[in-house]
């Protein structure tokens, strides 16, 4: 079955996945995973809080006999909307309580201060791609997001950390790269990785984009795929994409993905590329292998800022030299640097 069909399927005892809708032509749908303990639900995650992704988790906790007052805890692996404004929804109504990772506050502190302005749209033009920068304000709302999507969580998870529920435990295990603050969740007697988007099946997720932008996050992520990497080899729970039966296939998969893709972005500013936006249009994109040009506009978007970390990962491994000019970062081949006596 496609994974993102509604209806809820149980994938281990006492664990079931419930994909939610996404408004979105790319990801379709974001997996919910509900846990059921002898004191209420634990949910992986919450959705994004629009009326058809209520509707259908309201049905799928009913055909488990459960609704919404039972939840009693999300541990949300990230805050991006998909995974975190639904969770904060509930909590109004329900009380549940709501965990996030603590490195989350630089983007939340920054969506509750005095933004006027998506940071997103400087950082495209510091990538030398102003016109993109345009396009992509015409893409977002008029409006600021609601401050109430995104209040703050009850619980902050500062450090790798056993949770107890009652009759299973989790490890929460601090993975910081697709965000700063991303986590994902560990039950280890069941054999099970509630991976967020840190590791998806099918798909290399994001990096680099978030209001509060990390200087090296590719290197964060790489970092916390070796972390990954060490555990026992898990079932693999993604937020998109069906469950595969392991985590550590799909993590060297993502690992050697990335050594091609730092292999071909330092190839283009050999050849001459100098910006993101130019070194973004000579490395192919999806599994298609398509050009920059024919990515529709948020991926171009997210394709830039994914050229970015990774050569800023190059500049700190010494293999290119950063620069910055009139608010434009260029890179040059190491080798290119004069010497002085």
């Amino acid at each position: 079955m496609e994974w993102t069909q509604p209806g809820v399927t149980q994938v281990a005892p006492g664990v079931h996945r419930m994909p939610l809708p996404l408004p979105m032509d790319g990801l379709r749908a974001v997996n919910v995973y509900v846990i059921e303990t002898e004191s209420g639900l634990t949910l992986i995650d919450g959705g994004w809080a629009i009326p058809e992704s209520r509707a259908l988790f309201d049905e799928g906790l009913a055909s488990l006999g459960y609704a919404a007052s039972d939840v009693r805890r999300f541990l949300v692996t990230h805050m991006h909307r998909d995974h975190y404004t639904q969770a904060v929804a509930i909590r109004r109504e329900a009380g549940s309580q709501v965990a996030l990772g603590w490195e989350e506050h630089h983007t939340l502190d920054l969506m509750h201060g005095e933004l006027t302005q998506d940071p997103a749209i400087d950082r495209l033009a510091a990538c030398g791609a102003a016109g993109l920068a345009k396009a992509y304000r015409a893409l977002m709302p008029a409006e600021r997001p609601s401050m109430d999507d995104y209040g703050y969580p009850d619980e902050w998870l500062k450090a790798d950390a056993p949770i107890a529920l009652p009759g299973r435990t989790l490890n929460a295990v601090a993975t910081p790269g697709h965000t700063r603050g991303h986590f994902v969740f560990a039950d280890l007697e069941a054999q099970l990785l509630f991976a967020g988007d840190h590791v998806l099946p099918t798909i290399t997720p994001s990096i680099g984009f978030e209001p509060a932008f990390a200087q090296q996050p590719l290197g964060d992520f790489l970092t916390s795929l070796a972390k990954v990497r060490a555990m026992p080899d898990l079932m693999l729970l993604p937020a998109h994409g069906p469950v595969t039966g392991s985590s550590h296939a799909r993590v060297d998969e993502l690992i050697e993905h990335h050594r091609v893709r730092l292999d071909q972005c330092l190839a283009a500013v050999g050849a001459g590329s100098r910006t993101a936006w130019e070194v973004a249009a000579e490395v192919p994109w999806t599994s298609r292998g398509r050009h920059r040009d024919e990515l529709g506009p948020f991926d171009v978007v997210l394709a830039v800022f994914e050229t970015l970390a990774h050569l800023e990962l190059l500049g700190a491994r010494g293999d290119v030299i950063r620069s910055e000019s009139d608010g434009v970062i260029e890179f040059v081949p190491a080798h290119h640097q004069p010497v002085t006596q």
